[in-house]
């Protein structure tokens, strides 16, 4: 057996998250799992990506249906919910081992800049949700020229 000294990650090149990331993240690393999975039975993992032109959000969703996924946008908080329902071929097997999580979930992010709703675009392409949300034109960043006089 080999045993890793545990390390805080290196977070110098990340932006500041909030204090309820970090609780969750805090949670996780305790338990393996974050406190809504805890709560709502699973959560998926989600990643968010944020630049000058856009933000995108991934979400892993394997073995979904896209009919079985939800996204919606509310006053900047954006939300991926859904149901893992069980194969109807395995409803009556005996389950000798069960480690893949099955109902509802639902994961909500705040988002770091307004975005142009009726420019967001959702695929789903092999088990990976990809959200990608146009940030405003007010939310891009500007730059200032700077006379000399």
């Amino acid at each position: 057996m080999i045993l890793t000294k545990w390390q805080l990650p290196n977070r110098s090149c990340r932006p500041a998250s909030t204090l309820q990331d970090e609780l969750d993240q805090l949670f996780g690393q305790a338990f393996g799992r974050t406190r809504e999975s805890v709560l709502s039975g699973w959560s998926p993992a989600l990643d968010l990506y944020d630049n000058a032109e856009k933000t995108v959000v991934k979400a892993e969703l394997p073995g979904l249906k896209k009919e079985d996924i939800n996204i919606s946008l509310q006053d900047g908080v954006l939300t991926v919910s859904g149901e893992r329902k069980e194969e109807k071929e395995f409803e009556t097997a005996e389950t000798y081992r069960s480690e893949r999580l099955l109902g509802r979930f639902q994961r909500s992010i705040r988002l770091p800049s307004p975005v142009e709703t009726d420019k967001i675009k959702a695929t789903y392409t092999d088990g990976v949700l990809t959200v990608t949300l146009p940030k405003t034109e007010a939310a891009k960043p500007k730059n200032i020229p700077v006379n000399v006089n």
